[in-house]
């Protein structure tokens, strides 16, 4: 009867487990599919033309998913501590670490953030973004108590796009700004958000085209110094 009860206990506590987990299996199935289908298409593309061609089109091709096959393999093994701003922005499980940060001491990190994704991967979450919530994650993953973080965020430059609110980005993208959720979920843990009035100027951006709770400065480059001046660690993201 004991032996029963752990059983059927350990199939209920496991349950979460399995349902949380990354399908591998399937993600490589799907590339591979796409891969021999790009790889045969191919070939009958190429019949009528140099052999040399056709092997440097299905080399660059095996290297492509190879890449592709590389980084679903690692997102299987990756997590999100705190915030997901999808896959480039987990941390990669690591064995045996002999290294560790303080964590009783204070991390003040300012990011200079100037990344403007192409308008062709305007429906993907800013590069940047993606990079700070990455930083963030890293630090919370190495044992440093989220308390202990302090972002500041100094937006100049292209970014501004990514700061918008979603009618401006709606109507200059067509698309929903997917940045949004990434930037609610900075604020909540303490994230600062200063934008740089000059700028704003140059990319003509008013106030009411931004989040209502970014800040505003003369100049991005004062922001920067006196955080510097502070203690803080600067980022380029």
């Amino acid at each position: 009867m004991g032996k029963l009860l752990y059983f059927f206990l350990s199939c209920i506590f496991s349950l979460p487990l399995l349902a949380q987990s990354y399908n591998l299996d399937s993600s490589l199935a799907s590339l591979k599919t796409k891969k021999d289908s790009t790889l045969h298409a191919l070939k009958k593309q190429r019949d009528s033309i140099y052999k040399a061609s056709e092997t440097a089109d299905t080399a660059t091709t095996l290297k492509e998913y190879a890449e592709k096959e590389k980084w679903e393999r690692l997102k299987a093994i990756s997590s999100f501590p705190v915030i997901d701003a999808g896959p480039n922005s987990g941390v990669v499980a690591v064995q045996d670490v002999t290294e560790v940060p303080d964590p009783n001491i204070e991390y003040k990190l300012l990011f200079e953030f100037t990344s403007n994704n192409p308008d062709s991967m305007s429906k993907e979450i800013n590069m940047g973004l993606a990079e700070a919530a990455r930083i963030i994650n890293l630090h919370v993953a190495s044992g440093i108590p989220l308390k202990k973080i302090k972002p500041v965020i100094v937006v100049h430059g292209g970014s501004l796009n990514a700061m918008s609110t979603n009618d401006f980005y709606k109507k200059k993208y067509k698309t929903d700004n997917p940045n949004l959720k990434v930037i609610s979920e900075l604020k909540k843990i303490g994230a600062r958000f200063i934008v740089c009035g000059q700028a704003m100027a140059f990319f003509s951006f008013k106030k009411e085209d931004l989040d209502p709770d970014m800040k505003i400065s003369i100049t991005a480059q004062t922001v920067l110094s006196s955080y510097m001046l502070k203690g803080f660690k600067l980022y380029w993201i």
